[in-house]
């Protein structure tokens, strides 16, 4: 496996490398911004005197506005290029995500989340496309993995930065150091090259994407792949926004060992991504996440049974390999399953209006546990998710390898590339 790892992972360009960190840490960044209101919203909730239920929705206006922005940022990327939208994109979300330190109530609060969901929406897709497209077809596997991997390494920040930030300058402080970092993803935007491909596909096709839906094979694609990305987005929410709230409230155990326990199985999301994406490049997409959910199904009982910080540490570790290892492949996957001329919105809104479909699991969850207990709410949410995630896959079909820039406004089922049976 290490092998393929290095095999993969050798000989970028300047350029190819430069895509893929703007398109890394503004992930990451985004990420960060996202898990600070998951990790301080029971303290949040006290100071502004509202439910745990009631904060829920803070992510799920979030992630309700996520297909708003992958929409409106898409389809200016696939008219006028990959750098400007993301650069743009990326100057708003951190101005919003700043300005939550100030927020003087819970509503005020609630609505700059709304907003932040719209620049959070734009940075994937775009920086998905951008990244993918200048790496080459045979090494997407590893890059995808790693690039995925950066919503994981944001979580891991977003802890670190509570048990430095938090106790000193509260969860206000926490929302003011995240304009820092996600200027330094600017920066490195600035230095990134437009994408070939792009240019390539503008001149072979002009077609607008509501012209690509005209065809079937893109629309029953497309709708497939919402299936899919909604159970993803289950499977990955469902694993990590209660989980620290399940350590605190429903162990009793301190926040630092909460944060500490994220660190543990956030490190683990970050190898599984890696490892996996890496491995998709020889077991195909479908096969890759079908084994990686095959093995999150397996430790779901020591996941929501443990209760020693040994076990919790374990457990978590090795469900976030799992999950973030199916994960790792969904940059590739998406972005080879998509046409050539609507590239820069098809992954993201696929991707974000599975996420919204999915925007009720945290306030679901929570009910649940307080009806049932957390072990019960996260087992009755995340068994189904890991089920569903495995028929999906199993019934769908992939794009491996295909050379990006020949299809034009075809999709790539018709390629000589895609030759699996249909959704």
């Amino acid at each position: 496996m290490l092998k393929t790892v290095r095999d993969q992972a050798a000989g970028l360009t300047k350029d190819q490398r430069h895509a893929f960190v703007a398109a890394y840490l503004g992930w990451a960044m985004d990420a960060f911004d996202y898990f600070l209101v998951v990790l301080v919203y029971s303290e949040i909730a006290k100071d502004f005197d509202v439910s745990l239920t009631d904060m829920a929705f803070l992510t799920t206006v979030t992630l309700v506005m996520r297909p708003v922005g992958a929409a409106l940022f898409g389809l200016w990327a696939d008219r006028r290029g990959r750098r400007i939208p993301l650069m743009t994109d990326v100057v708003f979300y951190s101005i919003v995500g700043f300005a939550c330190a100030f927020a003087p109530n819970y509503t005020v609060l609630l609505v700059l989340r709304l907003l932040y969901g719209i620049g959070m929406g734009g940075e994937w897709g775009l920086g998905a496309a951008l990244a993918m497209e200048k790496i080459p077809a045979a090494r997407r596997g590893f890059w995808s993995g790693l690039l995925q991997s950066g919503y994981s390494l944001g979580y891991l920040l977003a802890a670190v930065a509570f048990f430095v930030i938090e106790p000193a300058f509260g969860w206000r402080g926490l929302f003011g150091f995240s304009l820092l970092p996600a200027l330094v993803a600017l920066w490195v935007r600035t230095r990134v090259e437009e994408s070939e491909v792009w240019e390539k596909s503008v001149r072979l096709n002009r077609t607008p994407a509501y012209q690509v839906f005209k065809n079937p094979a893109v629309l029953r694609r497309f709708l497939y792949l919402v299936a899919l990305m909604t159970a993803f987005n289950w499977m990955s929410h469902g694993t990590q926004d209660i989980y620290p709230t399940f350590v605190k409230k429903g162990l009793g155990l301190s926040a630092n060992t909460s944060i500490a326990i994220a660190v543990v199985y956030n490190i683990g999301a970050i190898l599984g991504g890696v490892l996996l994406g890496a491995y998709s490049e020889r077991l195909g997409r479908r096969r890759t996440i079908m084994i990686a959910a095959t093995g999150g199904l397996l430790v779901v009982p020591f996941f929501v049974l443990s209760t020693s910080v040994g076990w919790l540490m374990l457990s978590s570790f090795l469900m976030q390999v799992c999950v973030q290892g199916a994960w790792g492949v969904i940059p590739a996957h998406l972005t080879e399953m998509s046409p050539d001329s609507i590239r820069g919105f098809y992954p993201g809104v696929t991707y974000q209006l599975g996420n919204l479909i999915a925007a009720l699991n945290l306030p679901i969850q929570e009910a649940l546990a307080g009806r049932h207990g957390y072990p019960a709410a996260m087992a009755w949410t995340i068994l189904p998710t890991l089920a569903v995630v495995i028929l999906l896959s199993a019934v769908g079909k992939e794009a491996k390898g295909i050379r990006f820039g020949t299809t034009g406004a075809q999709t790539p089922a018709d390629s000589a590339a895609d030759a699996p049976r249909r959704p």
